[in-house]
């Protein structure tokens, strides 16, 4: 044990503690953990709840680092069952926020200066306070508008990393003790989710997110990104224009054809920067949307959690959607096997695109206008898992942003056409693969790739050459679907080999016969006679096996 865990056992024995009161007191014995025996007789909290609430609540006790590692694990749909991930979302990420004290010497350390040297105003109570940060609304001395200024909680990042090397620990721990829960590669989970956790934590990143989507959405009508003053902005304050509105979990539509046309709006946000900007909000909820004053403009917040997709993704997105309308399921499996990654060598295709029919019948009992895209998706994730598939972590984290977004969407107005909304785009995307320019531009790094390869084959001929010389390379020959050949040859053989015993048998009876040895029978040597006996019989077994057989 390294001098870091030891470090880190008083905190263990807090999680430890947590997760006993909440009733994984037998997980905990299950687990073994080290130091669980200290805290077994921690209180149960005697609460009616279900496994999945219990697991929110703990999480939220847990603190900081756990709201976000929750948030961020509610985004693997392909690892989590549903009924989880429906808690995971509900996670509070509120909490009281710092007196203003505790964060001006982090503040102005970041700035340089003191506060009043840049704002004219800056409020000290925040206007939202979460695990990570806190916002307070300021004014810059030149008169700008009202900004947004947001710091990061002093020490949070120490608290962060604590809480990873303990959850990295103990994944290490599980996976190499419970072979069952392999499967879910816990230390790889932990690493990504926490190297997606510490990325928050640059606010760098998010201003640069912000600059991104803002450039994407300058011609798009009815959605705003808020400006980020780059200036002020560091790993840890994020200073950007100040957005007057209200959160969409909180905003009544005054009548039907406004919900209509900000549910439109919104989804149609999400649509373009899955398939035609290939960089995506990963969490769309109604906490993250503002409906702004005035103009009612839909503004998209709080970017720290982004997704990629490269063209080939999207061209690949849109002909497994195509196929799904189309009712294709041929078209459907193929598009899979183009996205998924395999985790075995061999994949049943026929069950799977079985398996997959089942999902399109499923679905052609709704009409068009009323299939969800993202609960497609999730259906398509969940099935091929069965058969060792899974999707790039890119694509998970696109199907949930969809989900989310049709959700936001259809909380506004339920009766909404999502394919309708995301047809033009796919439409868009399909025409685009065969553009001259698109196509020239394949043909040309195809070329390239193709020339690189012909340059570097006779170095990579000469080390394969090298290899095979020193013992390096082992070639393993396996024949498959060859049982009923050997079977066939095995049979010849036999008989074969039958035959042959039967005659070396009749001729070494002759010759015992015509020596006239003792014993006899009726005149003859017995053992000749037995001889001949024993042969007739292996010939009549080989004359009758002959006829019966198939081979």
């Amino acid at each position: 044990m390294d001098l870091k865990t030891i470090s880190n056992l008083g905190r263990f024995k807090d999680m430890v503690t947590i997760l006993i009161r909440y009733g994984f007191k037998d997980l905990m014995k299950r687990f073994h953990l080290p130091g669980s025996h200290l805290v077994m007789k921690a209180q149960k909290t005697d609460w009616e709840l279900s496994t999945h609430e219990r697991i929110r609540l703990a999480l939220e006790e847990l603190g900081p680092t756990f709201i976000k590692f929750g948030q961020v694990l509610s985004l693997r749909i392909d690892l989590l069952p549903p009924e989880l991930i429906r808690e995971l979302q509900k996670l509070q990420d509120e909490v009281p926020p710092l007196p203003f004290a505790e964060i001006q010497p982090l503040l102005e350390e970041t700035l340089g200066a003191k506060v009043e040297d840049f704002f004219s105003i800056f409020e000290k109570e925040p206007i939202s306070a979460a695990s990570l940060a806190q916002v307070h609304r300021a004014v810059l001395k030149e008169g700008s508008p009202v900004m947004a200024v947001k710091v990061q909680r002093p020490g949070i990042q120490k608290i962060i990393e604590t809480d990873l090397h303990i959850l990295e620990t103990v994944a290490d721990y599980l996976n190499q003790k419970f072979e069952e829960l392999r499967i879910y590669d816990l230390p790889g989970l932990v690493r990504e989710s926490g190297e997606t956790l510490l990325r928050e934590l640059d606010f760098t990143r998010e201003a640069r997110h912000m600059r991104v989507v803002r450039n994407n959405f300058k011609d798009f009508p009815s959605v705003y990104i808020p400006d980020v003053f780059e200036r002020l902005s560091t790993e840890k304050v994020l200073v950007m224009e100040h957005i007057q509105g209200t959160l969409l979990k909180h905003f009544v539509p005054e009548t039907t054809e406004q919900a209509e046309y900000l549910a439109k709006v919104g989804l149609r946000a999400s649509i373009k920067q899955i398939y035609e900007d290939g960089f995506f909000h990963a969490d769309p909820h109604p906490g993250n949307i503002i409906i702004r004053e005035g103009d009612q403009m839909i503004c998209l917040i709080d970017w720290g959690m982004i997704g990629r997709l490269t063209p080939g993704d999207r061209h690949d997105l849109t002909d497994l959607i195509s196929a799904v309308v189309d009712r294709d399921s041929e078209r459907l499996l193929d598009a899979v096997l183009t996205i998924a990654i395999k985790e075995e060598e061999s994949i049943d295709q026929r069950g799977l695109e079985r398996a997959l029919l089942d999902i399109i019948d499923l679905y052609a009992a709704y009409p068009i206008e009323e299939l969800n895209i993202g609960h497609f998706l999730m259906d398509v994730t969940s099935t091929i898992r069965k058969f060792k598939l899974r999707f790039p972590p890119d694509m998970i984290i696109m199907t949930k942003a969809l989900i989310t977004a049709e959700g936001s969407a259809r909380q506004l107005y339920p009766k909404l056409d999502v394919i309708s909304e995301a047809e033009p785009h796919v439409r868009r995307i399909a025409k685009e693969r065969f553009l001259p320019n698109n196509i020239w531009k394949t043909l040309r790094i195809s070329f390239s790739q193709l020339l690189k390869f012909q340059g570097q084959l006779p170095k990579r001929l000469g080390q394969i050459i090298e290899k095979i010389e020193y013992g390096e390379i082992n070639i393993r020959f396996q024949h498959e679907n060859l049982d009923g050949f050997r079977k066939t040859l095995q049979n010849i053989f036999n008989k074969l080999a039958s035959s042959i015993i039967t005659g070396a048998m009749i001729i070494g009876s002759s010759m015992i016969i015509t020596t006239g040895v003792k014993p006899h029978i009726f005149g003859y040597p017995a053992l000749g006679i037995l001889g001949y006996l024993i042969s007739a019989l292996i010939g009549l077994w080989l004359i009758y096996d002959i006829f019966s057989s198939r081979y």
